[in-house]
């Protein structure tokens, strides 16, 4: 995924709904109620852990000490053949870990292993919804850490390469940190962008095996070759196990793999895809596909990846953030949007103006022979189509500008607006040569634009030897494109010339 380019807007819930969805996950719930039990007899270890000794305590205080609690059941569950105590201490543990690391809990004295609430805590209770989301944060990145470490077994066996002060020499084992991390991190931007792509499932699940294939299948590659059915497949039980660790701190809903999939039947044969098999999850029939896994992102979890985007440098626009500004930046910024967000982001801009005062703003924003300008009045016009009535005396007050006249009158003619004069023959080919420049720039060379193209050509026998006579700063950059569009090499011959006598005009 790459910076260079802003990425689709998001729309997000707002922080007050956000910090109450924060406050309810479970792994910040469970680290805040430690972060209550903590007292002047808690005692941690030199890495600042619960001695061992205070586990059942903290596991009680929590409510997994008893042999009946539910949490304690659906935790032996997850973990099938591990002990329900087990199951707690580990619970115990990861909620510890996020109280240290938010701020919920602080070490007093690391000497005598004390320690006390934290200023985080009181932000818990008492603090805005952003200081509750900042605390969440804090809590994510802390299991997006662990769920870039290796599995615990293979924990053992890097613990037994340590060296004699303990330290850990990761090229001595098949485990890069940096390159999980960046795996991971890959894996989420990619879910990213398919909630928030127009074209992908929004707020439905996305296939496991789809967002393994898309770390690992080029873009427009066909038919993945039998090493990335293999690669995918290892990905696919990776990211298994990691969303596992993401789902309790509300950054996902998770379906985990059917655990039928990873077991042989009594005749020795798979009852699915194996998590090293080379037909692996790639190749699963449509309606089995969910037994893979489902991942979606919460509207938590949203918010949450679009903080990190940007703070790795992406530019990651939130629908509504224009509603504030003038038109200008509202016709930039929207440029780039695809076309429900640009409308829901006109809509809220909208809302908050009078709608004549806002058409003539709109209007006057439009203006300008830079290449921005095209697409800037195409958002103009459909702008303006939300106005309804109340618009139409703005667009009678530019009916003699160049520049806005054209899109003035067809703006009135589509309301059936009385007294519209004709526009002239110039007038008409220079919003003919404009509409196609902002087509250019919104879709390239799509297959509507061509069809546009086709109508055009076909339309008006004299089209080229008239539009190269147009002044508009992209005369020549769109009769080049007519001759790439074209499918009649004879149009498109005449497109290139008339693009090569407009290139002459202007001294080019």
């Amino acid at each position: 995924m790459s910076d260079s380019s802003p990425l689709p807007p998001v729309r997000l819930r707002p922080e007050a709904e956000l910090a109450r969805d924060a406050l309810a996950t479970p792994l910040l719930s469970r680290a805040a109620r430690l972060a209550r039990w903590a007292g002047p007899d808690t005692r941690v270890d030199a890495d600042g852990d619960l001695v061992e000794g205070q586990l059942p305590a903290a596991a009680e205080a929590l409510g997994l000490g008893g042999d009946g609690d539910d949490e304690t059941a659906r935790a032996a569950e997850a973990a099938e053949a591990a002990e329900a105590t087990e199951d707690a201490e580990r619970l115990v543990d990861e909620a510890w870990q996020v109280a240290v690391n938010t701020g919920l809990v602080t070490v007093t004295d690391e000497e005598q292993g004390t320690v006390e609430a934290g200023d985080a805590l009181r932000l818990l209770t008492s603090g805005s919804p952003h200081d509750v989301l900042d605390v969440w944060l804090g809590a994510l990145e802390t299991v997006l850490a662990e769920a870039s470490m290796p599995d615990p077994g293979d924990m053992d066996a890097l613990s037994e390469e340590a060296d004699e002060d303990g330290e850990i020499d990761p090229s001595s084992f098949d485990w890069d940190p940096e390159a999980e991390a960046a795996f991971l991190d890959g894996v989420l931007g990619n879910l990213y962008l398919f909630t928030v792509d127009e074209d992908g499932p929004g707020e439905g699940p996305v296939p496991l095996p789809a967002l393994a294939a898309s770390m690992i299948v080029p873009d427009g590659m066909g038919e993945p070759t039998n090493d990335m059915l293999e690669q995918i497949s290892e990905a696919l039980m990776r990211l298994d196990d990691q969303f596992r660790l993401l789902e309790p701190v509300g950054l996902v809903e998770f379906r985990p793999v059917d655990e039928e999939l990873l077991t042989e039947t009594d005749e020795g044969e798979s009852s699915g895809a194996t998590a090293g098999g080379a037909g692996g999850a790639a190749e699963v029939d449509e309606a089995d596909v969910s037994r893979y896994g489902m991942v979606r992102l919460t509207p938590l979890g949203l918010y949450g990846l679009r903080i990190r985007l940007l703070e790795a440098g992406f530019e990651a626009p939130v629908v509504g953030e224009l509603a504030d500004k003038g038109a200008d930046a509202l016709l930039d910024g929207t440029a780039g949007f695809p076309p429900n967000a640009a409308l829901a982001e006109t809509g809220q801009w909208l809302a908050r103006r009078e709608p004549l005062a806002a058409a003539r703003e709109l209007l006057s924003a439009a203006r300008g022979a830079d290449a921005g300008g095209p697409l800037r009045r195409l958002h103009c016009q459909q702008a303006l189509s939300l106005v309804g009535q109340a618009a139409e005396p703005a667009l009678r007050e530019v009916l003699d500008d160049a520049e806005l006249g054209g899109l003035a009158r067809v703006w009135l003619a589509e309301r059936g607006a009385a007294d519209v004069p004709a526009p002239p023959e110039s007038m008409v080919f220079w919003l003919t040569i404009d509409t196609v420049a902002a087509q250019l720039a919104a879709e390239g060379n799509s297959s509507e634009l061509r069809e546009l193209v086709e109508g055009l050509a076909a339309g008006h026998s004299g089209f080229f030897e008239a539009a190269w006579r147009v002044e508009h700063p992209a005369t020549a950059e769109v009769l080049e494109a007519m001759g790439r569009l074209h499918p009649d090499k004879r149009v498109a011959k005449e497109a290139r010339k008339a693009a090569f006598k407009a290139r002459s005009q202007r001294g080019e």
